[in-house]
């Protein structure tokens, strides 16, 4: 059970997205966020005011500069953490709840964005079934290394060979610096095994790349 919730209808049915390339947010991981520009401001107000969901969501071409066309899934997040800096920035942390479809985007007053959101093809998020041990935890090992040498990248080695594998794997689906395809190619994935498998595969895809690919650059 997600955040409290224990199906799909609990949630809300409306509710407010933040588009933002290559933020990946996962059901039951956190993701932090730093919220300067002043509709989100708005956003955030409004959310922790009622039920703190939202929407986290990549962009698909279409659409104009202002107003680009979201992509057909996105994640719900529930604000867990709230803070307001002097400068009037908030740095909050949305944990993941459930994977929903844009449908229908609304036309509100609210200077930020607004669709239906469709869970039902994501209830098992609710029951935490994206989570499974059952896969190959050295095929990983190896394709991350060969990826962060390939990258000259590092990470906390002590910490990634004693967490639990779905904790590793998710952790570097949102964390590596994956293009937005990619990154809209691993929250699709039906399931944690699934998710495995795409992000093992775009590992050892990249480590096998000669030279180096912009879409890949740390944000």
């Amino acid at each position: 059970m997600q955040g409290g919730y224990r199906r799909t209808m609990d949630l809300p049915q409306v509710i407010p997205v933040f588009p933002l390339d290559r933020a990946l947010l996962l059901p039951g991981s956190e993701l932090p966020l730093q919220i300067f520009e002043p509709r989100y401001l708005n956003m955030v107000d409004d959310a922790m005011a009622g039920d703190r969901i939202i929407g986290m969501v990549q962009t698909r071409p279409g659409g104009d500069r202002s107003r680009p066309s979201l992509a057909h899934v996105g994640c719900a997040g529930r604000i867990t953490s709230y803070a307001e800096t002097p400068d009037g920035r908030y740095l909050i942390t949305l944990t993941g709840v459930c994977r929903f479809q844009t449908g229908e985007e609304l036309s509100t007053p609210t200077p930020y964005r607004q669709v239906r959101a469709g869970f039902d093809p994501f209830a098992a998020d609710l029951t935490a079934d994206r989570r499974s041990p059952q896969v190959d935890r050295r095929r990983f090992i190896r394709a991350l290394k060969s990826y962060l040498n390939h990258r000259n990248l590092d990470i906390d080695w002590d910490t990634a060979n004693s967490a639990p594998i779905d904790a590793l794997v998710n952790s570097l689906a949102m964390g590596l610096p994956f293009a937005p395809a990619e990154k809209q190619a691993l929250l699709e994935a039906r399931d944690f095994a699934r998710l495995y498998e795409v992000l093992t595969a775009l590992l050892e895809i990249d480590a096998l790349e000669d030279g180096d690919d912009d879409s890949h650059s740390m944000q």
